[in-house]
């Protein structure tokens, strides 16, 4: 079969899960600055093609690019670790522990911010030409959509704030679905698909991912946005990183783990992972 059934997805998960854990602080920093840094680049890549095609539903289908390339060369999301993490301690793994999976965590929300922020300094530095003018079209979009997200749910108070959460479950639904669709296809083109169609779907519906939003803030800040540093993670970062955390979990893999679990439990890994087996296992 050109795809693994749900039992040996949900292997493959704990087995990825363990692998990350394991590996080392270089190798996990790179690999979430990277996947930051082109997750930003997607973002404003569609929000671009959404601007000037005029059709948001172009943007949306664009934007899983990025998602789709920083998967295929095994980079890193806070919003997947999130997942594969926990699945391997609730597994019982002799190389995962709980300690463990908080370095991970931690080390991926380090990189992916690392990685994102960057991008918004850089593309800021070209909107404005080194600063010396004023933002186009492009960047004042981006500043009212960190208005509107961080302000705009704060006039609502403790509703404001439940509805990003909510947004924010529903969006690790789709991209941890797309995640694990990769693992499920055997094929290139079957990867491509299994995540395209949940990660296309979470950007147009507008949900909130933790990630994106580590681009999209930073850059709304530097092109001016009517919002400070404390709105950004008290009305958004925060709830959103643990909507993100809540959605991937109950939603996708718990359910995938109680489902379909055989024998994972306190099945023997290796503690000692090298780069070579962590890629095998992790693609």
């Amino acid at each position: 079969m050109s795809y693994l059934v749900p039992t040996d997805v949900v292997e493959k998960m704990v087995i990825a899960g363990a692998v990350k854990m394991n590996m080392t602080t270089r190798t996990t920093v790179i690999r979430a600055i990277m996947a930051g840094a082109i997750l930003g680049l997607a973002a404003v890549f569609a929000i671009t093609v959404a601007i000037k095609s005029g059709s948001a539903v172009a943007g949306a289908v664009l934007f899983p690019v990025g998602f789709i390339m920083l998967i295929l060369f095994g980079y890193d999301l806070l919003t997947g670790v999130v997942v594969l993490g926990p699945l391997a301690v609730l597994a019982k793994r002799n190389c995962a522990s709980v300690k463990k999976m908080w370095r991970l965590i931690g080390l991926v929300f380090i990189g992916n911010f690392i990685g994102a922020a960057s991008v918004a300094v850089m593309m800021s530095f070209i909107w404005t030409f080194g600063f010396s003018i004023e933002p186009g079209v492009v960047a004042s979009k981006i500043a009212t959509i960190g208005e509107s997200r961080t302000v705009g749910y704060a006039a609502y108070g403790a509703m404001g704030f439940a509805t990003v959460f909510i947004k924010a479950m529903l969006c690790n639904w789709m991209v941890s679905l797309g995640v694990i669709g990769a693992m499920m296809s055997k094929d290139l083109m079957g990867k491509i698909l299994a995540m395209w169609m949940p990660i296309m779907l979470f950007f147009y519906m507008g949900f909130e991912h933790s990630i994106v939003n580590m681009f999209l803030f930073p850059a709304g800040l530097i092109m001016g946005g009517e919002f400070s540093i404390i709105d950004y993670f008290v009305w958004n970062e925060i709830p959103v990183i643990l909507g993100n955390v809540v959605g991937g979990l109950v939603f996708t893999g718990l359910p995938l783990y109680y489902a379909h679990r055989r024998s994972v439990e306190g099945k023997i890994v290796n503690s000692e992972f090298d780069e070579a087996t962590a890629a095998a296992i992790t693609r």
